[in-house]
């Protein structure tokens, strides 16, 4: 499907490229990729259509907008799926565990069934790290210009490094887009004496931390659990030698690579895959606030009980002020909170609009029995407001500045606070069928790149069975773990360590050469991409004013 790679012409391999990378596409891949492709497409449109009508037509302008947005932020998983995902299959197919295009396939359907089944709490989390006025006014031309600037450098990126065969991460690729439009939004802001929220910090160490120690996990718990199995199966001695020819493993062995293959992929996908959905949500309540806004399968009774907890918990966070009296009008709540949100400063006031906005939410929802009913206007200042007094709650527990509360109390909050994100978080199954086709396919088109970086050019020997083995495991389940947190790993940072961990563990050797072209990759994203997408946003801040 490819040819060979340019950093496979300046490195040499120890051994040369097994006949399974170069097996050919089955003729039936291609009426199968485009019976898949359209089937898909027509889902999507029924569903979109089912979503809009019950909102006012869009303009030609925004239909443009919207299909232009769409196809990027998709595009941005294929590549995503082509770049990153063929880190899974690498150890299987050099270890003739499948034979490539069968071991494609399956990973290819492993991402899309791992978005399909995604969680979203790193769709949010990736979202969190935006600056709150641009997530507010996400509806807005400066808004566009983020997310066109953000997608289209971490797509810049993400090719580049691919075309020379560069396991780069695209966490690492997305996260260093998104901090640079905050950056230059805050620039921007600061020079015409604007308040602006800059960056959260406190969000991007989380990110930062998760990214930089993943690769570590990887590359000791591979080697110890490569030097566990040496020691456990000495006795298996073939399991340690490299492949002769296209030999498949021992059966048990054969299935463990395929299991973790598998996990891998699918752990991929619920990862990696969240990342699109939740810029496409941005893109989405952007353009039609009115269907997308919040949360529109809430039932009836899920409405009158935020109602109720609203009530409640105004009088829990101010008890002085009774929910019938608040202490502020809901354009100054939010102007205060606004404020606190950006300086994170505790001040009097902070805790008392915390309660009125708390307090009007469940007014403003009064009058409705569905969200299907609220208008327009209503939907945006109701989605912002809401989002404003979570980003409070999670400001002022960082800092241990709420109020001290009962176990009653704190059960009241804690509801009150899911029943908050049940409005706000949640995903279109069409939105997760669009980014899983995108991932999916990618996977399924641009593998053999990095595919031949991993499996030949980072030892100096090939790669053995119980190498691969002991790698995918390890990949499997720290990608599985940081699912289940909400925390934003790197499938390539990894995969990539761990190989090299078992590489170290048997004593093969490294080349040093890949791995310095690999690292200064890892090093470059963040500033490169931060650079990039704050020259973009800039730019297109020109068209759109």
């Amino acid at each position: 499907m490819n040819s060979n790679t340019p950093l496979e012409n300046k490195t040499s391999s120890a051994t040369s490229s097994p006949t399974n990378v170069h097996l050919p596409t089955p003729k039936f891949f291609m009426p199968v990729f485009l019976t898949i492709i359209i089937a898909t497409l027509i889902y999507i449109g029924f569903q979109m259509n089912a979503d809009l009508a019950n909102v006012p037509p869009l303009s030609l302008y925004s239909v443009i907008l919207l299909a232009t947005a769409l196809f990027i932020a998709l595009g941005f998983e294929f590549v995503n799926g082509f770049h990153d995902t063929a880190n899974a299959v690498a150890t299987v197919i050099y270890t003739n565990a499948l034979p490539a295009p069968v071991a494609v396939m399956w990973a290819g359907f492993c991402n899309f069934l791992g978005v399909l089944l995604a969680s979203g709490a790193v769709a949010y989390g990736i979202i969190a790290l935006l600056p709150v006025e641009m997530i507010m006014n996400v509806g807005s031309g400066a808004g566009f210009a983020m997310v066109f600037a953000l997608l289209i450098a971490a797509i810049l990126w993400n090719l580049g490094t691919w075309f020379f065969g560069i396991p780069a991460s695209s966490s690492h690729t997305l996260i260093g887009s998104i901090l640079g439009v905050g950056i230059m939004n805050h620039i921007i802001n600061s020079a015409a004496q604007v308040n602006s929220s800059g960056i959260d910090m406190d969000q991007v160490m989380k990110v930062g931390k998760a990214l930089l120690i993943s690769p570590l996990v990887g590359f000791g718990f591979a080697a110890i659990v490569f030097l566990l199995v040496k020691v456990l199966l000495k006795k298996h001695i073939a399991l340690f030698q490299p492949p002769e020819g296209n030999k498949p493993p021992p059966p048990i062995i054969r299935a463990l690579l395929i299991f973790t293959c598998t996990g891998v992929s699918f752990a991929h996908g619920s990862n990696d895959g969240q990342k699109g959905m939740g810029l496409i949500m941005l893109i989405l309540v952007g353009l039609v606030p009115l269907a997308y806004s919040l949360n529109k399968n809430l039932d009836q009774n899920q409405i009158q009980q935020f109602k109720t907890l609203s009530a409640e918990a105004a009088v829990i966070i101010a008890p002085q002020n009774p929910s019938q009296a608040p202490s502020y009008s809901s354009e100054k709540a939010r102007e205060i909170l606004t404020t606190y949100i950006q300086t994170k400063e505790v001040q009097p006031q902070v805790i008392p609009a915390l309660a009125s906005m708390t307090y009007y939410l469940g007014q403003e929802l009064g009058p409705y029995a569905s969200l299907k009913d609220v208008p327009e206007a209503v939907v945006s200042n109701l989605r912002n407001e809401m989002y404003l007094t979570v980003a409070t709650f999670k400001g002022l527990n960082k800092q241990k500045a709420l109020p001290t509360w009962n176990e009653s109390e704190q059960k009241t909050i804690k509801s009150y606070q899911k029943s908050l994100d049940s409005f706000l978080q949640y995903i279109p199954t069409w939105v997760k069928v669009a980014v899983a086709l995108a991932l999916g396919l990618g996977t399924m088109v641009g593998w053999k790149r990095i595919v031949v970086t991993v499996g030949e050019r980072i030892g100096k020997n090939h790669m053995t069975y119980g190498q691969g083995m002991s790698a995918e495991l390890v990949a499997m389940t720290t990608i599985a773990a940081a699912d289940s947190l909400g925390m934003p790993v790197s499938t390539t940072h990894v995969l990539n360590s761990a190989v090299a961990g078992t590489m170290v563990a048997n004593r093969s050797g490294l080349q040093w050469s890949t791995i310095r072209s690999i690292l200064s990759a890892w090093v470059l994203t963040l500033p490169v991409t931060i650079f990039l997408s704050g020259s973009l946003y800039w730019i297109f801040l020109q068209f759109v004013g």
